[in-house]
Formats: structure tokens, sequence, C-alpha cells
């Protein structure tokens, strides 16, 4: 059989995985990226010498990443430098506590028993179980592409279902283990980033906190956006053609229904790639309702309505002529009423009355992101998607954030900010077609979980394929990675070749 020319929607963690991997199994492959600039959400700008990642921030599951470069011979050490943070993160929270989470474990055990007597061997107990949780999930369950149930019915999987917990929930499973109500939130922390709230979220994911607590949080020198020059150094030394400002405006049909030419639109005018198959890594949602004509979508509009989608963000990017002393790399502030702010998210979507959020003080390691004596400072507001997302909607809260810190950190930043810009859900519409303005893709919910996700292969086109946020496996970095590897497994397949 004829060697496929393959056509890789997306520059995005997603997209640069599955290009690589099937570039490294001789296909021919051309990347196609809407924007000037590779990385999708990983992206990054620079302005007055600040240098800010756009989206992802933090560095969980680092043997993710080993693994992946790994497949083609490759060391992290020789990509960029990582830095583990300890502490990993600080949290506040109501009434002028913090906690500073140790990268320690002995520390870490430490803080749990100070803080509720009898807790640490509770947490050894926990993280032994969520890591048999992270090695079937990590190391099996998300390298299936979720294409049939039966995948998921050999020994292993069927051996630890009751291991995996996956009709229980993540808040239940936590209050079993832990009362203290700041331990508490610390264990249901990292649930956040997948979309839900911890009742909504099964106790599987509870693989989350021996990503945080045992294996760490750590931090690329020079940004994230590190991780993606060393993708896109890897799939060019690979051959993988990349063309950025291509944007996919359609596509063309051979007789037997399946895509042999992909149309777009370029700054020198509209082009045509002729192809044998297609990967989406850019919005499914973009590309199946909008791009394909309607007798190719996968799903119909009142599918997509239905799918419960983790949130957007109202992002700050603050250039600060002064260290902001008193924050570390990572910062929580969970020092307003979580159940309000996630119903405004979850259950009735509005803008948020008095918001949680997280900033990141990236020049607190890293001081190339910003110029010397300054501050690089990133501030996100979980937000309900599909909101009307307007300038003087947004405002207040950049004075309510900047109170805020000033209260933990005792002093106004405001007067000291020579830099400022602001990113919210029209500006994931108009950079990444980003359905309804979501930023993280779906909510990891058990009803959208495996077969129950967007099909990474489509039903009515033969040669059509999505990676990505919006299908299997699911939201983040380490997920994105994997998506990309699992979706050209199974396009490979398709075609009896091997990766």
């Amino acid at each position: 059989m004829k060697t496929p020319e393959v056509v890789v929607i997306g520059s995005g963690f997603a997209g640069l995985s599955a290009a690589c991997f099937l570039a490294k199994a001789g296909v021919k492959v051309t990347l196609v990226e809407k924007n000037a600039s590779w990385g999708g959400r990983a992206r990054t700008y620079e302005d007055q010498g600040f240098r800010f990642d756009m989206g992802p921030s933090w560095y969980w599951m680092p043997d993710v990443f080993e693994r992946f470069f790994g497949h083609f011979g490759r060391k992290v050490s020789e990509q960029y430098t990582l830095k583990r943070l300890d502490p990993s993160y600080r949290i506040y929270f109501e009434g002028n506590r913090s906690l500073d989470v140790p990268a320690n474990m002995d520390e870490l055990e430490a803080l749990f028993e100070r803080l509720e007597p009898g807790s640490a061997l509770r947490l050894r107990q926990f993280l032994r179980e969520s890591r048999i949780k992270y090695e079937a999930g990590i190391g099996d369950l998300v390298q299936r592409p979720g294409l049939s149930v039966f995948e998921y019915t050999n020994l292993t999987v069927l051996k630890g279902l009751l291991e995996l917990d996956l009709l229980r929930s993540m808040k239940s499973y936590v209050a079993r283990h832990f009362k203290h109500p700041d331990l508490v939130r610390l264990m249901e922390f990292p649930v956040l980033f997948l979309g839900a709230t911890p009742e909504n979220t099964p106790a599987l994911y509870s693989l989350m906190n021996y990503a945080d607590l045992s294996l760490g949080t750590w931090y690329p020198m020079g940004g994230m956006h590190k991780i993606v020059e060393a993708m896109v150094d890897l799939a060019q030394s690979l051959g993988v053609t990349l063309k950025p400002e291509w944007e996919v405006t359609g596509f063309g049909y051979n007789s037997q229904g399946a895509i042999d030419r992909v149309q777009g639109q370029t700054p020198q005018g509209p082009q045509t790639l002729v192809c044998d198959a297609v990967v989406g890594g850019a919005d499914y949602h973009h590309l199946d309702r909008e791009v394909l004509t309607p007798d190719k979508s996968n799903y119909s509009e009142a599918y997509w309505n239905r799918r419960k989608l983790a949130p957007s963000s109202l992002i700050f990017y603050l250039g600060l002529n002064r260290p902001l002393d008193g924050l570390l790399h990572h910062n929580l502030f969970f020092d307003a009423d979580f159940g309000r702010h996630a119903r405004e998210i979850y259950a009735q979507p509005r803008w948020p009355s008095d918001p949680l959020f997280y900033v990141c003080r990236a020049s607190a390691t890293d001081p190339s992101v910003a110029p010397e004596g300054m501050d690089n400072v990133f501030v996100l507001i979980p937000t309900a998607p599909g909101l009307d997302d307007t300038l003087s909607a947004r405002e207040p809260y950049l004075a309510t954030v900047l109170q805020r810190i000033e209260q933990r950190c005792g002093f106004n930043p405001e007067p000291h900010i020579v830099h400022l810009r602001s990113y919210a859900h029209r500006d994931f519409v108009a950079d990444y077609h980003s359905y309804k303005g979501n930023a993280y893709g779906l909510a990891n919910t058990l009803d959208q979980t495996a077969v129950l996700k967007p099909s990474i292969k489509s039903k009515k086109v033969p040669n059509l394929w999505f990676t990505g946020q919006l299908t299997n496996p699911g939201p983040g970095v380490p997920p994105a990675l994997i998506s990309g590897e699992v979706v050209s497994r199974a396009l490979l397949k398709h075609y009896s070749l091997e990766l």
C-alpha cells in the first residue's frame, strides 16, 4: 500500500505530537497552523522585554514528556532545563490563612500531621492508591483510542475497576481520607484542571494527586514554550513540512467520500494541499460543524450543546516594574466561596461575583522572562464558557485581583503595572476557533470518559481523524501529547503501518 500523505491541522501539543509520530513511521506529513507562531494555546508573546506563556503554565507528569521524547531517541534534558519547584505552590484560604505545599515527602507528611493528627498515614495510603490509578490510567487507559467499549475489557482493566473508583466521586473519595478543610481543598484542587467540580469528577482522577504530590511540580527554564520549540525542532528533523498562517477553510472529496484536498487561506491567497488523510488537531467542533459540509459532520449541533465543557478563562498578563515579593511561582487564591464560584461556572453560568483565581509569577524562578528587577505575572480566573465577553465585563476583575494580592503581599501592584493585556472568550474564539470560548476542552465527567467522548475517527469520512482536548484522552498538556500518539497509532493501523 502507498505510504499516505497526511495533513495535520493545528500545532498545539496534540497536533505536533501526531505529526512527529506519523513522520517517524515514514508518513509524509504537512502540518498547517492558522496563527503565525506554533503551539496553539501554548503560544508565547513578548512585549517591553516581558515574555509570556499565553496558556499552560503547570508542568506535571514529567514521565509523559520523557516518554514522548524517548520515542524519538531524545531526552528531555537535551531539549530544555527542568527545575523542580519547592514549595510546589501556595494556596491562600479564607481567614488570612495560607499553605505552602513542600516538594519533600517527609515535609509534606509533617504538614498533614500538623493540621490533622493521623492524616500522614492516610496520605501515604491515598498516594499508594493514587499511584495505582496513575499507572493504570496514564500507562493503559489513556493509551486506548476509545473507538469501542471492548478496548476496556482486558484483564488489567477489569481487575482494577474497583481500585480505579470510576463510580465514586472525587469529593467523597477525598472526604473518606481527610477532614481538615484546608487538606480537603488541597486534595481536591488538581481536578480543577479537568474542568469539573470534585462532586462530578470520578475518583479515578485522584491519579492527579500522585502527579502533583509524588511526581512534583516542575518548570522548564525559559517557559512552557520551550517544550513547543523542542517539538517543532523534532518535527522538522523528521521531515514534517510546517506551514504557519495557513487556515483550513474546506475539504475536497473523492468519489468514495474521502478527503483528497485540504483548502486553506494564507497571506498569499487561497491554497490547496493534496492528501490521503487528515488529522484534525484544531478545535473539534469548528472542524466538525463549520469546516466539514453538513452531510459529513460527525455530530449535530444539539449533541455539541449537550457536552459539558471545561471552563473558559479570563487572563491578565501583567508586567510590573518591581518584584511582586510575597508570591511564589504558583499561587492559588482560594480565599473566596469555592461553591459559589463553581455554581457560577457549571450550574448557573455567569461572570463570577467573587472569583477564585490563580497567579503565576514565573520570574520568581526564571529571570529571563522579565527585564532585570521587574516581574512577569500571569493571572487566570476560571469562568463559564459561552459568556458575553466584553472589555467592560473584564475590567472590574483586575481591580478585584489586585486588591486581594495587596491584602496578601502588603503592597498595591497597580501603580507598578507597565504592561497589561487581557484575554478571554472572544480571544479564544478568534485565535483557536474555540467552541464557546472554552480554554480546556471537555470536562472529564463519567459520562464523557473513554468511548463517551467525541470519537477520534470520523463516522462519515473514512480518512479523517481527530486529536486534542475535545476528544480522547482529554484536557491538559500530557494528555494532549498522548492524544497525538493515540490517533497516530490508530491511523497507521488503518494503513497497515506501525509506529
